[in-house]
C-alpha cells in the first residue's frame, strides 16, 4: 500500500493550516469529552503528539535527523507517546489518551485512523528494511493492541483490545486474541459460509446496520467506526461449538440405545 507523504512535505502554509483544522475536527467528532478547540490544543496529548510528529517528520525527510529525533524525544517526554520521526502518518489521526503508544520508523498509517492507549505499531526484531506495519484508512486499534512486523492492516479493520497481530489483516474485519485472528469479516461472524456475499443479497446482515459493507467507499469521519463492544469472544465460540458437538453425540447415543 503506497501512501502519500504527510502534509508538511508541501511546505504550504494553507495546507498546514488545513491539516491542523482537520486534526482538531477529528478529535471533536470522535471524543464526546472534547468541549472546545482550545481544550484540545492545550490539554490533549494525542493531538499534540500528532502535531509534533508532523514537524519531526519534516526534519527527518530533509536529512535533519538529529533535530527530528530531538523533537520526537521531546514529544515522548511531554506526552508519553513515542512516534519515530520516520513514520508516515495520514490525515486526521486521533490518538485517544495515548500514554504508551509506540509507532515505529517504517510504519505507515492511513487517513482517519484511531489509536487508543498502550497500542504498538512495532517490529519483531528479525526484519530489515520495512520492519513495521502498514495501516489502511478508517482503522481502529484498541487499547493495548500490538501490531508487529511488516504486516498490512486493511481499511475499515478493527483490532480488539490486547490483541497481538502478526499476520496481514483483511479489510472490513475484526481481530481479537493472542495471537490475533479474524472473528468478524464484513460484519459476519467467522466462520460463515456467506461472508462477502453482501452484494448478492445472500448474507443475512446485508439489509441491516450490522453490514459493514455499507461503509465501503465512505470518506472522512463518515467511515470511522469506534464500536469496541461488539467483539465476539473466541473462547466462548469454541465452547459453544464443543457444546453443540456433545449435544449431537449424546443424541446419537440415545438413538442407538433406543434402537
Amino acid at each position: 500500500m503506497q501512501r502519500k507523504k504527510t502534509c508538511c512535505a508541501k511546505g504550504n502554509a494553507n495546507d498546514m493550516f488545513k491539516t491542523l483544522k482537520s486534526d482538531l475536527q477529528a478529535v471533536l467528532k470522535r471524543d464526546p469529552a472534547a468541549k472546545s478547540i482550545w481544550e484540545i490544543m492545550l490539554c490533549y496529548p494525542g493531538f499534540r503528539a500528532v502535531r509534533m510528529h508532523r514537524r519531526a517528520n519534516f526534519f527527518y525527510r530533509h536529512n535533519r535527523h538529529l533535530l527530528a529525533r530531538m523533537t520526537s524525544e521531546w514529544c515522548r517526554f511531554t506526552t508519553g507517546i513515542d512516534i519515530h520521526p520516520g513514520a508516515t502518518i495520514g490525515e486526521r489521526l486521533f490518538i485517544d489518551h495515548g500514554v504508551g503508544v509506540v509507532i515505529g520508523e517504517t510504519a505507515v498509517i492511513g487517513d482517519d485512523v484511531t489509536i487508543f492507549q498502550g497500542a504498538t505499531l512495532g517490529g519483531t526484531g528479525k526484519d530489515t528494511g520495512k520492519r513495521h506495519p502498514t495501516v489502511g484508512d478508517h482503522v481502529t486499534i484498541s487499547a493495548g493492541a500490538k501490531v508487529l512486523g511488516p504486516v498490512t492492516v486493511g481499511s475499515h479493520a478493527k483490532i480488539g483490545a490486547g490483541a497481538v497481530v502478526l499476520k496481514d489483516v483483511p479489510p472490513f474485519s475484526t481481530v481479537v486474541g493472542v495471537p490475533g485472528h479474524v472473528v468478524r469479516l464484513y460484519g459476519c461472524k467467522v466462520p460463515c459460509e456467506r461472508v462477502g456475499m453482501c452484494d448478492d443479497g445472500n448474507c443475512e446482515c446485508s439489509e441491516t446496520d450490522d453490514c459493514v459493507r455499507r461503509k465501503e467507499g465512505l470518506t472522512g469521519e463518515a467511515g470511522v467506526d469506534l464500536d469496541q463492544t461488539d467483539l465476539p469472544d473466541p473462547v466462548e465460540q469454541q465452547l459453544e461449538q464443543l457444546k453443540q458437538r456433545l449435544d449431537a453425540l449424546e443424541a446419537l447415543l440415545n438413538d442407538k440405545n433406543r434402537a
